[in-house]
């Protein structure tokens, strides 16, 4: 079982492209707080990305910075320069028509690849908010990314036939490759991390088997076991790794599963209960209840309103166009 993969697919962790920048001369570019991610990846130049109480920091071409979601932040030509907000009239003329949003004076030095990422915010297990604060990956770290990110600025510099699907995947790969990157860079961040956790051999493990079968009737004692640890092992490694016991993770994983499956299903309350490890609806929708704070059946019914007549229900996670790269 590749966890992260599944995470990934369940959570809606899906990326799509914001704007090429290209800049030079003095110039500044500030975005406020958003809900989703943003990785930026300058594939010409210098930047310094800016972080409320953090020092500026130097990215140089093929180097990537991924700033989780609610992350006030700004990228510059220089160190010490005045950022000013957004332009969206400008940048959604650029995403409209596929030009670069140009900043500060020609000619342009720098050039930089805005991603933005979102998670389904019916999923409650954190992947993109797990890194906690803006990482920077440089090229030198990861050939496998920097070949990656030579193939999108390709794709963005010659489109043809296929571009969008090719840009999209990109997009998607990128995300892991960054997550693996950072993995390999910092091994000691694992406390109460999501992402971090998946470092813990023991943890990973049991993750493993939790993310394989859900719908088995696990206990801390029959996950220890199946992880080849004690009890106390187990318990011990998820409380530093996660903050939580392992019979907590399984109830939030069992239950972000029966969000979206009812919400992007027609499947009875009963059959989603007996898929997602509860033994009875009736104890499936006490948990439910406590957990989000209203039955199965309400939440199905505020998530999905009535649709109309002809239509048909479609993937949630699929992708338009893109978006602007103002939050």
């Amino acid at each position: 079982m590749d966890v992260l993969a599944e995470v990934l697919r369940v959570s809606g962790a899906r990326g799509a492209l914001g704007v090429v920048v290209e800049a030079g001369g003095s110039w500044g570019l500030w975005w406020d707080a958003a809900p989703g991610a943003v990785l930026h990846v300058v594939s010409r130049g210098t930047v310094w990305l800016h972080a409320t109480g953090q020092r500026p920091l130097q990215v140089r071409a093929g180097d990537a910075v991924l700033a989780p979601p609610g992350t006030a932040h700004g990228l510059a030509g220089a160190a010490s320069v005045t950022m000013g907000s957004c332009d969206r009239e400008a940048a959604a003329r650029a995403m409209g028509d596929g030009r670069a949003l140009r900043l500060g004076s020609a000619p342009a030095h720098t050039e930089v690849i805005v991603l933005h990422y979102e998670q389904d915010p019916e999923v409650s297990t954190p992947v993109l908010t797990s890194l906690g604060r803006p990482t920077h990956v440089t090229a030198g770290q990861n050939a496998q990314f920097s070949r990656t990110v030579e193939l999108l600025a390709a794709e963005l510099a010659e489109p043809q036939l296929g571009t969008t699907a090719a840009i999209n995947s990109i997009v998607d790969l990128l995300l892991v490759q960054f997550v693996r990157a950072w993995l390999t860079r910092h091994p000691e961040q694992r406390s109460a991390s999501w992402l971090g956790a998946l470092r813990d051999p023991v943890v990973r493990d049991a993750l493993a088997h939790v993310h394989a079968r859900p719908e088995h009737p696990w206990t801390t004692q029959s996950l220890a076991a199946a992880t080849s640890v004690s009890r106390a092992t187990l318990t011990r490694h998820f409380r530093s790794a996660l903050g939580q016991t392992p019979g907590a993770y399984v109830t939030r994983w069992r239950l972000d599963l029966a969000a979206v499956r009812l919400r992007d299903t027609d499947e009875p309350v009963e059959s989603i209960s007996g898929a997602v490890g509860y033994a009875s609806p009736h104890a499936f929708s006490r948990a439910f209840r406590r957990a989000r704070g209203t039955a199965p059946g309400e939440y199905r019914a505020r998530l999905r309103p009535p649709e109309p007549a002809g239509a048909h229900r479609g993937d949630h996670r699929a992708r338009g166009p893109g978006r602007s790269p103002c939050p």
